[in-house]
């Protein structure tokens, strides 16, 4: 059975770039969806013509009045490559055929001669720029979708800003067709604007002194800006190892503080959400600024208190509670949030907190650790220990 839906990738070099099954289904089609670019390369085909929407949303709900009827949506490259065939996949599921040609990674590979699989491969379409930042690392090979003209400048600034000016930096423009390659570093691009088709390849190199951040939770503490409400290095490992974070999962940050939980639970695991609330305004905007400069834009930030922020908020797969925790109702709230399966994570340093984790460690299953840290700082001319506070942690499994 022909699905009624058929999404079909064009290449850069438009209707040729098209293999016989796509040619037959843009040829049977009743109706064609697509960007005003790929519509206008329709010629005189019979069909009706959808333009997308703003949002493009709302022509996917459209699309539904026409199930059964043959459609076609035109698309550049692999529709799957942060494209309109997932969202058209998960909406109608089992109805869509997807006929891709090679995308502008695979073809920016093949230019580049890089291994595929050894590239990180990103769109900042609709998305900030910093989403890159969380990649860095040296020797690094991404490759970024443009949004526009002006993306490979922006983004040569910002890798310049952060200390990354020495990265190696080439635009593809039009790929697939007559491409132009532009090269130089992000310190000192000699190019303006681009073309609007373009695929940006860096090789990322830091400049000298500039700090390389793991992707391995257990950050620097100075790599946060914050005002001393900072879950410390070695406990912060501690406490995303007992969160466990998995892909597709949502964490709940409360109490976030300078939001090195919920920064560190993004970059650790891929397709992560996590909503980060606090009653405080200005470490609020040291959260943003810290998830800005670490590469997790998509951090949710809440501003308010618990318990009664929480009502309302997209249900969490994990919790962790930083601050607030003696807070009359926080627990209770957050407890018949969490999802059956979900992790529970709290941490405390002052009586009032410990008393509630002596309580919840009732529980069936729950696990109440101590965590003491101690560092070697000078005592004279020698060195001595110096403890840090000790942190009381529970880590629970919600059954």
């Amino acid at each position: 059975m022909i699905a009624w839906l058929s999404v079909i990738g064009i290449g850069a070099d438009g209707l040729v770039s098209l293999g016989p099954m796509a040619r037959a289904r843009l040829a049977g089609a009743a109706l064609v969806v697509g960007g005003a670019r790929h519509l206008a390369l329709l010629g005189d085909h019979p069909a009706e013509r959808w333009a997308w929407a703003s949002p493009l949303a709302d022509t996917v709900a459209a699309l539904e009045a026409r199930r059964g009827t043959p459609v076609a949506v035109l698309a550049s490259g692999d529709p799957m490559w942060f494209g309109i065939g997932a969202a058209l996949v998960e909406r109608f599921p089992g109805e869509v055929e997807v006929l891709p040609v090679p995308g502008a990674f695979s073809l920016a590979a093949a230019v580049l001669g890089w291994p595929l699989a050894e590239v990180q491969c990103l769109t900042v379409h609709g998305r900030p720029l910093s989403v890159v930042l969380r990649h860095l690392a040296p020797a690094a090979r991404l490759l970024v979708l443009a949004e526009g003209p002006e993306t490979a400048c922006a983004l040569c600034r910002l890798l310049t800003e952060v200390g990354w000016g020495d990265s190696h930096v080439s635009v593809l423009e039009h790929l697939g067709a007559d491409m132009v390659r532009l090269e130089g570093t992000a310190a000192h691009w000699p190019h303006g604007p681009t073309r609007a088709l373009a695929t940006i390849a860096v090789v990322a190199r830091p400049d000298p002194g500039t700090p390389c951040y793991s992707r391995v939770p257990g950050l620097p503490d100075d790599a946060f800006e914050h005002d001393g409400m900072l879950t410390k290095q070695a406990v912060r490992a501690a406490t995303l190892a007992a969160l466990a974070p998995q892909p597709g999962e949502r964490l709940w940050d409360v109490g976030a503080g300078s939001g090195s939980i919920a920064i560190e639970w993004l970059r650790a695991v891929p397709r992560t959400s996590a909503i980060a609330i606090e009653r405080d305004e200005g470490r609020l905007a040291r959260l943003t600024a810290n998830a800005q400069r670490l590469g997790t834009p998509e951090i949710t930030a809440v501003h308010g208190a618990a318990p009664a922020v929480l009502a309302g908020l997209a249900p969490p797969d994990a919790i962790f509670i930083g601050g607030g925790l003696s807070t009359a109702g926080v627990w209770d709230a957050c407890w018949r949030a969490l999802r059956a399966g979900g992790r529970l994570v709290a941490n405390a340093v002052t009586l009032e907190g410990e008393a509630v984790l002596a309580a919840a460690a009732r529980a069936p299953g729950a696990e109440l650790v101590r965590l003491q840290v101690q560092r070697a700082v000078p005592v004279g001319p020698h060195l001595g220990w110096r403890p840090a506070m000790p942190v009381t942690q529970i880590r629970l499994v919600k059954p």
